[in-house]
């Protein structure tokens, strides 16, 4: 397992752990790999949201940590997905897309809206306080990565690449260790944070398999730009989900 945690380090972030052939099976063979990587990055970029700083400094702090720790690797996937799904025509010409290396105005619009929206969940999020901000943002990221996982566990590869190297090789079986692996999240809550912990934990998969369908229907199966836009769609709609619940809940 920590050789495989290692490999998916190397894989989502820019962290300085080394890798190679062997870290990298290891990570594409299991999938709850994603999940521990999912606590190393969100407690980094949560950071900001401890700091005794005004809100919007504390929400832009952690905007430029998350970056800095994952790269624009995934955001590249959501702006391929975005020229993608902007494509009037057959399905064929949405995958010629995929590999085209400028982005268009549906990447554009795509990046700019998950931005947005990532930043404005911040908000919420660091308006809870920071004990609350910390859990909730670390929450959000291990949804995300679960999400990357089920794509990984249920998905079909579209074509051959990165992606379908990650999900060719696992099944719906290698589900419950990232189950087990996501639970920690939101175990000794903040009073009152519960509902809103596992709100945040299940939206990132919900939103993946709605990316997985989509991906299926118009790529052909899961590629690497589609597990990249299933991890920052999965972000902002896991913060969001953790704010409604705190909120209202």
């Amino acid at each position: 397992m920590l050789t495989a945690v290692r490999g998916a380090l190397a894989f989502l972030t820019r962290l300085p752990v080394g890798g190679g052939e062997t870290t990298w099976d290891a990570f594409r063979t299991t999938p709850a790999a994603f999940v521990v990587a999912g606590y190393v990055v969100g407690a980094l970029a949560a950071v900001p949201l401890a700091l005794p700083v005004p809100v919007s400094t504390a929400v832009a702090g952690y905007l430029v940590a998350l970056y800095l720790v994952t790269g624009v690797t995934h955001v590249d996937g959501l702006a391929d997905c975005g020229d993608a799904a902007a494509v009037h025509g057959a399905d064929a010409d949405r995958r010629s897309v995929l590999k085209d290396s400028r982005t268009g105005v549906g990447g554009a619009l795509a990046v700019g809206l998950a931005l947005v929206t990532l930043a404005l969940g911040g908000l919420g999020v660091a308006g809870a306080g920071p004990r609350v901000a910390v859990r909730l943002a670390l929450a959000a990221e291990v949804s995300a990565k679960a999400g990357m996982a089920t794509l990984a566990a249920l998905g079909t590869p579209g074509h051959e690449g990165l992606g379908s190297a990650v999900v060719s090789e696992t099944d719906g079986a290698a589900l419950l260790p990232v189950v087990v692996a996501a639970v920690p999240a939101a175990v000794a809550a903040p009073p009152g944070s519960g509902p809103a912990l596992i709100a945040a934990l299940v939206a990132g998969p919900a939103v993946a398999l709605l990316v997985g369908r989509w991906a299926r229907r118009r790529l052909g199966g899961v590629t690497g730009d589609a597990l990249g836009a299933a991890n920052e769609l999965g972000r902002v709609a896991a913060l969001h989900a953790g704010v409604i619940v705190w909120t209202l809940w």
